[in-house]
């Protein structure tokens, strides 16, 4: 059986990681004036994010949404790591987009001023998609999750 639409939030979680690997590292980098590292890292970072961003969008598209079912304390902690994700990600977008148009145009003093906020809160984004993944769809995830998952063991 081939790939579907249900396959994709580990795909996604995937590419979360490695935004998060190459953001940390291009700033340890560029901490340590290894510029052509940093290049390179955050370069990865970016295809990275805009890879993911087209899959998640594609998936939300397709799926709309996946409901948080567990309850006690977990469900209030989701929530709060879920609100300030989307949160920050509708700041993230427009944030890396003028922190890259200075580097590009060598103008790196602004660079380095919109790195500054714009790096915390890109590798906030980038944990905390991880987070709701596991969160939603390993360590609690729904009925509809599981029941999804057991037809899938199935048909293979």
């Amino acid at each position: 059986m081939g790939m579907t639409v249900y396959d994709l939030p580990p795909i996604n979680a995937s590419l979360n990681t490695a935004s998060t690997i190459f953001i940390a590292l291009g700033w340890w980098f560029i901490r340590r004036d290894l510029k052509k590292q940093h290049i390179a890292c955050m370069v990865s970072a970016l295809l990275t994010s805009t890879i993911f961003l087209g899959c998640y969008l594609y998936y939300h598209f397709h799926v709309v949404s996946v409901k948080f079912t567990h309850t006690g304390i977990v469900r209030p902690i989701y929530y709060a790591i879920l609100l300030t994700h989307v949160l920050l990600a509708m700041a993230a977008l427009p944030l890396v987009i003028v922190t890259v148009v200075p580097a590009l145009r060598a103008t790196f003093d602004k660079h380095r001023r919109l790195g500054r906020i714009t790096m915390p809160i890109w590798l906030y984004v980038s944990v905390t998609g991880v987070i709701v993944y596991f969160m939603l769809y390993q360590w609690f995830p729904a009925d509809e999750v599981r029941k999804r998952r057991a037809l899938q063991t199935i048909q293979q």
